[in-house]
């Protein structure tokens, strides 16, 4: 373990949907939540913050708040700046972080080519200690805290589904909050449990967003009621066949402590 110190040059967070990015001069944290105010503040989020180095957008000539960061941070040296590292601020709010963000469609008019930007564009992170963060408040980094989060998308799935327990199911929706990705993952879905069929992992303990099992998981029903898991059907009228479900309220897994250890 190595550690540094930093400071905090800008805060930002974004209220709703489609809104621009509101520069502040403090924030409050908040362990499984987020940012107070802000629209990623998702306890099963793995980034509920975006930090960025102002070193590496001043490479690039980008205003603070381009990238849609939350945290622009100065002060760190680029190695000690990685995924799995922890960022421990005066307050006592704590920040672990998580995985690179990705560059997107979104930032490419302020590059050249995204590719030039790729592991500069910021790393997401989750809160596991609350307190008030300010406009130049210093903090400390550690490195190698953590496990880092796979920047592959269907890797994050694995690793999220794994950790269901017995007796218990998620929705796509949960997972595609769990694995950090946007809404339109939602269609993915069906082919990464499609993809992971043949491999030995839990994905009878995934239904649909309305909590109705699905077609494409071999022995579905049965593999939940093995589990203490009550099935329901109901009639479509369209169709008149059967459609299974389950109670989600009874049966729902939400950890909250996900990303906290």
């Amino acid at each position: 373990m190595s550690s540094e110190y930093g400071f905090v040059l800008h805060l930002f967070t974004k209220l709703k949907q489609g809104d621009v990015m509101v520069e502040r001069t403090t924030l409050n944290l908040k362990v499984g939540h987020g940012i107070e105010g802000d629209i990623n503040a998702n306890p099963l989020s793995p980034r509920q913050v975006l930090i960025v180095r102002y070193e590496d957008i001043l490479e690039f000539s980008i205003k603070p708040g381009e990238l849609r960061e939350n945290l622009v941070v100065a002060g760190i040296q680029l190695e000690k700046f990685v995924p799995g590292s922890l960022i421990k601020f005066e307050s006592g709010a704590a920040i672990r972080l998580t995985f690179y963000c990705e560059p997107c469609k979104r930032i490419a008019r302020l590059v050249e080519s995204v590719k030039t930007i790729q592991r500069k564009r910021g790393i997401l992170g989750v809160i596991i200690a609350s307190g008030k963060i300010k406009v130049g408040s210093k903090f400390q980094i550690q490195t190698n805290q953590f496990p880092a989060l796979s920047e592959n998308p269907y890797q994050r799935f694995l690793d999220f589904i794994i950790k269901i327990p017995h007796g218990k199911v998620v929705t796509y929706k949960e997972i595609i909050k769990a694995i950090g990705v946007d809404n339109s993952y939602m269609r993915a879905i069906p082919m990464y449990i499609k993809k992971t069929s043949t491999l030995n992992y839990p994905i009878h303990r995934i239904l649909d967003s309305k909590g109705n099992l699905l077609a494409y998981v071999p022995e579905h029903k049965n593999k939940l009621e093995s589990e203490s898991i009550k099935v329901l059907y109901k009639i479509d009228v369209s169709s008149n066949l059967n459609i299974f479900y389950v109670d989600i309220k009874d049966n729902l897994w939400k950890d909250e402590n996900l990303y906290l250890k």
